[in-house]
């Protein structure tokens, strides 16, 4: 249903930040308080009166079956199943529109055949589940926290970290689709599990200096909290999404967007909430340094990207070094000139990626982008030896490496002649060595051919695996799932809502359109 379409296929598409078209037709007479009933008998529950008649009543008018996903006509009294979809049958007889869910309390509009978001409606479901809470003696979901005496003891004997089982599944929780807005669900998946950056939300390090309820900060904050808060019902992103849409206008409204583009733009967002954050000096005072900033989105995601370009004529060379997020790669089979650079049919392995199947690998694309290229007669740059414009290469390598490293593939081609989706495979390892690519290291590579050096690498180039997101699909309709590493070899498919457990073989064989790995510094 979160499949990605295209906005004119339907009107439904093209809906503004308002929501759904179709709830305007439901809101008429009572309909405030038609819905709190609901919520109070049928959903929340918060009486034992009301969860008995639950039990009781609540079955699928067509097979009688109380589980497959219970949903309940907005428009009349009927409960139909989704998974088999009796409430859809119901809804196409009746023209009834809308639906809820009798489990989660999300509501479903058939017509954009997708859960929606409406903010009246929210506000009823919030009003009637506190109110449940309360009558459960539950109290409000999010109190301050504070050791009981047991507590205090138990955590002075026991200082260390307590290890994680393989059945623990703390952290793992699904997100609701709210409309076309897997690109988002998969991006944030891997940014609550990046080691460095859970580490500081769940340690409430972020200070808030802004005004109002608008900081993309406190609200990722507070998205750590529902993460690893034990609870194992899907979230309802909605303030998340509002403040994307706040901070990042081009990515307001339901369309299909890019999840890489998604990241980049939140990543952007996180940088500038962050000012609060950043270090102090020795007597104090925020360190105020414009060229190097110390937020905690910096120190885990920032790179530096050096550019040499040398004079064709007297080889000097030019040195610029700019920061990086994250790296765009380019595929064979794009309109941009690839070329064989694996070692061919000898079964030499670099990084674990074996190229005997002829496949490209993830560093395969490295290679590429490090490799010099030719400028030409048509980019000629004024050479501060020759005072004249000359011709020139120019090479990229990496002069600092990020914490976490992050690699786009540039599957989506979009040009004046061609839009479309390149699925070549590209095989990525678990473990991977960036030594060949540091600036440090260019000299062991000759016009971009990569030669093995025989000094043992360096550990502190090396990165692990932890988050893999990828597209299925066509450029047009498609859709964002994620796999996401738990921890040690434990690894789990994140689709939207559905969290299930996944094997290494199933994350290496995926199509890859985003990777995310880990220095083995943390």
């Amino acid at each position: 249903s979160c499949l990605k379409r295209l906005p004119e296929s339907s009107a439904c598409f093209v809906m503004s930040p308002a929501g759904c078209s179709h709830v305007n037709a439901y809101k008429v007479d009572n309909w405030r308080q038609n819905l709190r009933v609901i919520y109070q008998c049928f959903v929340w529950s918060g009486s034992a009166e009301t969860r008995r008649r639950k039990a009781k009543s609540c079955i699928c008018h067509m097979c009688g079956a109380h589980l497959n996903r219970l949903h309940s006509c907005l428009s009349c009294v009927f409960f139909g199943c989704f998974t088999k979809k009796h409430i859809h049958e119901h809804a196409k007889n009746k023209r009834h529109n809308l639906a809820i869910d009798l489990l989660y309390g999300g509501i479903y509009c058939f017509v954009c055949q997708d859960y929606i978001y409406d903010k009246e409606m929210e506000q009823i479901a919030k009003e009637e589940q506190r109110k449940a809470w309360k009558l459960q003696g539950v109290g409000e979901k999010y109190s301050t926290w504070e050791p009981t005496k047991r507590e205090l003891e138990l955590l002075r004997h026991n200082p260390k970290r307590r290890k994680i089982t393989t059945n623990c599944t703390i952290g793992l929780r699904g997100l609701i689709n709210l409309g076309n807005t897997c690109f988002m669900n998969c991006i944030v998946q891997a940014l609550t599990h990046t080691p460095l950056l859970r580490d500081f939300f769940l340690s409430d390090r972020h200070k808030c200096e802004m005004q109002s309820n608008s900081c993309l900060v406190c609200e990722m904050s507070q998205l750590f909290q529902e993460f690893y808060s034990g609870h194992r019902w899907p979230h309802i992103p909605f303030r998340l999404l509002h403040l994307v849409w706040t901070h990042a206008r081009h990515l307001a409204g339901y369309e299909q967007q890019d999840a890489h583009e998604f990241l980049i733009a939140a990543l952007d967002v996180l940088h500038r909430h962050c000012k609060g954050d950043t270090t102090r000096d020795d007597n104090g005072k925020k360190a105020n340094n414009p060229n190097h900033c110390s937020c905690i989105i910096d120190q885990i995601f920032t790179g530096g990207l050096q550019s040499d370009v040398t004079c064709q004529v007297c080889h000097g060379v030019s040195t610029t070094i700019d920061p990086f997020w994250d790296i765009s790669l380019d595929l064979p089979g794009s309109s941009t000139p690839f070329w064989p650079l694996s070692p061919g049919g000898d079964g030499s392995t670099v990084n674990g990626e074996s190229h005997l199947s002829g496949a490209t690998t993830l560093t395969d694309c490295l290679r590429r982008f490090t490799r010099p290229e030719h400028l030409g007669s048509s980019a000629k740059i004024k050479c501060g030896g020759c005072h004249s414009y000359q011709e020139s290469t120019k090479q990229l390598t990496m002069k600092k490496l990020p914490i976490v490293a992050c690699f786009h593939l540039k599957r989506f081609e979009h040009s004046a002649k061609l839009r479309r989706k390149i699925t070549t495979y590209v095989s990525f390892p678990l473990e991977l060595d960036m030594t060949p690519f540091i600036a440090s290291s260019k000299e062991s590579r000759m016009n971009g051919q990569y030669q093995q050096t025989v000094e043992v690498l360096n550990n502190d180039n090396k990165y692990s695996l932890f988050a893999v997101v990828n597209h299925q699909g066509t450029l047009e309709s498609g859709h964002y799932t994620s796999f996401i590493r738990q921890h040690k070899d434990q690894w789990f498919k994140c689709d939207d809502a559905i969290i299930t457990k996944a094997s290494i073989k199933d994350v290496l064989d995926s199509e890859g359109y985003y990777y995310y790995y880990k220095s083995h510094l943390i």
